[in-house]
């Protein structure tokens, strides 16, 4: 294994300090493809974990069937994994910091495969859900150890702009690739396999882990901030709970509006907890740094801004264009095409010419202009003439923004953080989301009553048109949540990207 210690043990004709970084600088070119393997290994996860946020979308009605649950139980088997991934993914993070990422990574990995397999077995609502929620559980510790690895495992500024930029497209098309994913195992095999297919995925992950990573090895005894941990948890279950709850009762409703004031509260607490204890959860230099908080906050904006995208144009697809689940999800190829497209070479090809203010703000504004675009749509228009060209405009945009946001949320970062900095990364995506998920539903669901009792009476004809305006609706929002995001990214981030920071091994052998 390559190790970066530098020990200068002169005496007896050991290697200077100069020898030894000269034979660690080999020994990194050494591992130059173990480093693109590992890289391989992280996406699977990453890959794995994200797909699991919509593959089981469009499984959920033959799910239903098959199990015999209400339509009021449904959306807990996608609610119970976005409360348990959400709400522990700071802990996840810092767990992988204090006992080690190769060991938070390979439990992840294990749980979240024991987990989906009892799913796919499920034989009642109660089952299901119950497997979901440890989905979460065990996503929260794989997603932010997948990032610290590669965090800490591309160190040279051009490999790193690489490595993040084919991380960040993982990251970014795997929504999409989840509708495709699910609607080709519902349509061929069964609703179980959206389940039993991360069997698959965590099998090839964990033997490149455990042949590709190196062991950690800590001298320190580790120390969790037990009071910051329970209070962050309870603030961001508290928070997703009442943006899910906002989703089906309304923004009025007394449960929505505790949950979301207490999550705020406990959050405020939990700030004013990690400016006293001597070994936080979350040290705010990892949030306070201009790059890495525009990050953050620009994966934020994405979370909220994608779910228009995703959710409304597949209601659009299926129900009035009449497209299968299988050619949805087919629908959205263009659009991961050029999401990877866009995030293999916006690292290396931009962010260097240009820096991360332009990159990420020309992003959103692409983003911006996609979803104005999307607004011509009618009941009566096609995919390839209104639909298609937005899809790549998106896939350009979201693919250089995210792509830089991710390395941005990473760079600089001392290494003891790298699992929480991480972390912070996934939190952010997952939290925007479900404000996405929960806004654009509410104003979608209000723009087609308003519709409705403005063309009476509700023929099937209004009714169509209601879910049009609906749509569009959500789409001018997605327009303007983007353009906010080039402003904010225009405003808050710095044009030069930190240099990583230097120290840490590269974990290979």
């Amino acid at each position: 294994m390559n190790s970066a210690v530098d020990t200068d043990n002169r005496p007896g004709g050991a290697p200077s300090r100069p020898a030894a970084h000269r034979a660690d600088r080999q020994g990194r070119r050494g591992s130059h493809a173990a480093r693109w393997w590992v890289l391989a290994v992280l996406a699977v996860a990453q890959l794995m974990v994200v797909l699991d946020a919509t593959v089981v979308n469009i499984a959920l009605p033959e799910a239903q069937r098959a199990l015999g649950f209400s339509d009021g139980d449904r959306q807990w088997v996608v609610t119970g994994y976005a409360l348990a991934f959400g709400s522990l993914l700071l802990l996840g993070g810092r767990l992988s910091d204090l006992f080690g990422r190769r060991t938070t990574f390979i439990v992840g990995l294990i749980g979240f495969a024991v987990a989906s397999a009892i799913g796919g077995a499920a034989n009642g609502f109660d089952m299901l859900v119950a497997a979901r929620v440890a989905q979460g559980v065990f996503g929260a510790l794989l997603a932010p150890a997948a990032l610290s690895l590669l965090t800490v495992t591309f160190t040279e500024p051009s490999e790193r702009a690489k490595a993040f930029g084919i991380f960040g497209a993982v990251a970014g098309t795997g929504g999409a690739l989840g509708l495709l994913l699910g609607g080709a195992l519902t349509e061929w095999a069964s609703w179980r396999w959206v389940m039993y297919v991360n069997l698959i995925f965590a099998a090839i992950a964990l033997v490149g882990a455990v042949l590709l990573l190196a062991r950690h090895n800590s001298t320190e005894r580790p120390k969790l901030d037990i009071p910051g941990t329970v209070t962050v948890t309870a603030s961001l279950f508290a928070i997703v709970y009442g943006f899910s709850q906002a989703e089906s009762h309304g923004w009025g409703n007394g449960t929505t509006l505790g949950f979301l004031i207490g999550g705020a509260v406990l959050l405020v607490v939990f700030v004013l907890l990690e400016l006293r204890v001597a070994h936080p959860l979350l040290p705010l230099r990892v949030v306070l740094d201009r790059t890495r908080g525009a990050s953050y906050l620009g994966v934020f904006v994405m979370g909220i801004g994608m779910f228009a995208t995703f959710l409304f144009l597949t209601y659009y697809l299926e129900n009035t264009l009449a497209f299968s689940p299988i050619r949805t999800g087919l629908a959205f190829l263009p659009m991961v095409a050029a999401m990877v497209l866009s995030s293999t070479t916006s690292p290396s090809v931009l962010l260097p010419r240009v820096g991360p203010k332009v990159t990420m703000g020309a992003g959103y504004l692409l983003g911006a202009l996609s979803m104005g675009l999307l607004t011509r749509i009618d009941v009566h228009t096609s995919y390839a003439t209104h639909v298609l060209p937005s899809l790549i405009l998106m896939g350009l945009g979201l693919g250089a923004a995210v792509s830089v946001a991710f390395q941005g949320a990473t760079s600089g970062v001392q290494h003891e953080d790298a699992g929480v900095a991480s972390a912070m990364v996934n939190t952010m995506q997952q939290v925007g989301g479900s404000i996405g998920t929960a806004l654009l539903s509410t104003l979608a669901a209000s723009a087609a009553t308003d519709y409705v009792h403005g063309h009476l009476p509700p023929t099937p004809e209004v009714v169509a048109e209601a879910a049009i305006h609906s749509y569009v609706t959500t789409f001018w929002w997605g327009a303007a949540i983007f353009a906010v995001g080039a402003v904010l990214v225009a405003a808050i981030v710095p044009n030069k990207m930190p240099v990583p920071a230097e120290g840490e091994p590269v974990l290979v052998h």
